[in-house]
């Protein structure tokens, strides 16, 4: 028989990202992440692989990353806007921030395309439960998030990995408006013979 969490669904039917920009002091500390990043590792991984890992960039790691965002711009050549954008998620050192690296694990049982995916669950589950712990948050990636060069040197990635997500943790400064959502009917086939 079913065991019914109408809490659960109710909270997932009406969860929300928070833009980052919107979010604020004070954020968790190292004890308030524990569960956080805890429920987030709870994902599915077919062959527990842990083909995942996460790296926690706290206050102090956020000059360095904002100045690396903008060398790295400038050795790209790209436009001051798009520079901007890659420096401001790290120049905005108030916010917890936990980054999910995806490392897929060569294997003749699980397809790197299961571990990828599985690495995106890490992304939505840690979403999901610092939402759930009463926090703000958002998953983001950006253009330093996809540069080899910024991946190497300022997050220490072996070139078999990757970025999955970032995801910022803060308090909520306000909450946005509902938008709209998919259409369930039109995107869903029922088999049924």
């Amino acid at each position: 028989m079913p065991d019914p969490k109408p809490e659960v669904l109710d909270f997932l039917l009406s969860r929300r990202s928070r833009p980052a920009k919107t979010l604020a002091l004070p954020v968790p500390d190292r004890a308030a992440l524990a569960p956080i990043l805890t429920a987030a590792l709870r994902t599915p991984d077919h062959g527990k692989l842990e083909p995942w890992r996460l790296i926690v960039l706290e206050a102090g790691a956020m000059p360095r990353l904002a100045a690396l965002a903008d060398a790295r711009a400038e050795a790209l050549a790209l436009d001051p806007d798009k520079s901007a954008k890659g420096r401001a998620q790290f120049a905005q050192s108030h916010l917890a921030v936990v980054v999910v690296v995806a490392r897929p694990e060569p294997s003749d049982k699980v397809p790197e395309i299961e571990q990828i995916l599985s690495a995106g669950a890490v992304c939505l589950s840690l979403l999901n439960a610092a939402q759930a712990a009463g926090w703000g948050a958002n998953w983001l990636t950006g253009w330093p998030a996809y540069d080899r060069g910024f991946l190497r040197e300022g997050l220490g990635l072996a070139e078999t990995e990757f970025v999955a997500g970032i995801v910022h943790i803060g308090s909520e400064t306000v909450a946005p408006p509902e938008r709209p959502r998919p259409d369930v009917a039109s995107l869903t086939t029922w088999v049924s013979e």
